[in-house]
């Protein structure tokens, strides 16, 4: 944090080791006001319908969606918990106590990484799905997607004691006084999420977003050549063709967020801890949760039955008797 000589404490009765109050401009403060009332909400209400959404309606219980539940879980998370609270740390002081830091600090990298491996086990459905649809029903099951859904959550939890594991012998024992909350990230510790959280999912998405894109240019010059074929199966085709180019077309995107959201992130993780708790590094961790509030955009609003979903969500329509098996497809 950044401070003024003449800025008030945290804690006025230990001036001997209370923190100072950040100084922010009056234009800096109005900006981060507007992002703590917007960007939040926004995130946590675009999840939330993604979520009542999914849950209640029963012709929407597919292994996909399964995935697209989880992490709106997890991004409705980052919006309620860690955004604000990353907000409240760069604009005022920690007044919650070196325990609820942990678990401040530690739950927020359970939600993100679990959002990032949902990321990553959504690819993988859809390129199943694309590459090999005959036996995605067999190979795909709810079964076996809710218990990658389980793995996932459970090896974020595990995951993220890397980071935290300081913390656990000692609280507050890298904070340089009361009303701070840091989390300090070792050089090891930070190259191995380097590699864990950024390096192998974006090659993970890439190589299979590669995939999907060759087969279906394959896909459209096998119609091109077969366009003399039955009026039927020409139609079927086309729609296979779309089917396909759409999906290609939700990857590319999905990527190219991901990359915008998290490159700036681990490009300043690279220089050097203190870098990340200053104040200065700021909009990259506003950028990095932003991802949050974009994945239900790029999951979710490219499909007609999410439209439809919010409707009678808006509506009151899904507290009537029986609503959870509406056709909303």
């Amino acid at each position: 944090m950044e401070m003024q000589d003449g800025a008030e404490l945290c804690f006025p009765h230990f001036s001997n080791s209370s923190c100072k109050k950040p100084a922010s401009s009056s234009s800096e403060l109005v900006l981060l006001q507007v992002m703590l009332f917007s960007i939040p909400v926004l995130t946590v209400m675009l999840n939330l319908l993604v979520i009542i959404s999914i849950s209640h309606y029963r012709q929407l219980h597919t292994p996909t969606n399964i995935l697209l539940l989880s992490l709106a879980v997890s991004d409705f998370l980052v919006g309620l918990m860690t955004m604000p609270g990353e907000i409240i740390l760069n604009t005022s002081c920690w007044f919650l106590g070196d325990l609820m830091c942990f678990l401040y600090n530690y739950l927020s990298y359970i939600i993100t990484s679990a959002s990032v491996g949902d990321m990553v086990l959504i690819s993988i459905d859809r390129y199943v799905a694309i590459c090999d649809p005959l036996h995605y029903p067999t190979r795909v099951t709810e079964r076996r997607v809710k218990l990658c859904v389980c793995l996932c959550w459970f090896c974020s939890a595990v995951y993220s004691l890397l980071f935290v594991k300081d913390d656990l012998t000692l609280l507050g024992r890298h904070n340089s006084c009361y009303g701070e909350c840091v989390v300090f990230i070792d050089y090891i510790s930070g190259s191995i999420d380097l590699v864990l959280t950024f390096f192998l999912p974006v090659s993970v998405i890439t190589v299979l977003y590669m995939r999907v894109f060759v087969v279906a240019v394959s896909q459209a010059r096998a119609m091109r050549s077969h366009v003399t074929a039955a009026k039927l199966q020409l139609s079927v085709t086309i729609k296979t063709k779309k089917s396909e180019l759409k999906a290609a077309t939700i990857l590319g995107v999905l990527m190219i967020v991901f990359l915008i959201c998290f490159i700036p992130y681990y490009c300043v993780s690279l220089v050097g801890a203190d870098l990340l708790n200053s104040s200065s590094a700021s909009f990259v961790f506003y950028l990095f949760y932003l991802n949050s509030c974009l994945n239900p955009v790029i999951y979710t609003l490219f499909y007609p039955w999410f439209r439809k979903a919010i409707k009678l969500i808006l509506t009151l329509q899904i507290l009537q008797s029986g609503s959870c098996q509406d056709n909303i497809m």
